[in-house]
């Protein structure tokens, strides 16, 4: 499920952000930490980072203490150009 270029924060699920607050708060972290600091599924988070990576506000990169596993955090300069502004949690 591909997002569209006029897609923001606003448009997605909850989930989608609360993990972007989580990431938010917390800074730098695996799937893993954000499904225990979130309390959501595996598969929820995993679908919820696909959303944030497709509006380009969240970046992959290696985990090198596991290589198994991926480092998530919030692309600032994305966040920086006003292309995205932090989501309204309890407006949903």
């Amino acid at each position: 499920m591909a997002g569209t270029d006029e897609e923001g924060l606003d448009d997605l699920p909850p989930s989608a952000k609360l993990v972007f607050k989580v990431l938010e708060y917390n800074g730098s972290l695996t799937q893993k930490g954000i499904v225990e600091e979130s309390m959501l599924s595996a598969r929820t988070v995993r679908y919820a980072l696909e959303r944030l990576e497709d509006i380009g506000v969240v970046d992959e990169d290696v985990y090198f203490a596991d290589a198994r596993q991926n480092l998530y955090q919030l692309d600032e300069t994305a966040l920086a150009d006003g292309d995205a502004e932090a989501p309204c949690v309890e407006c949903d």
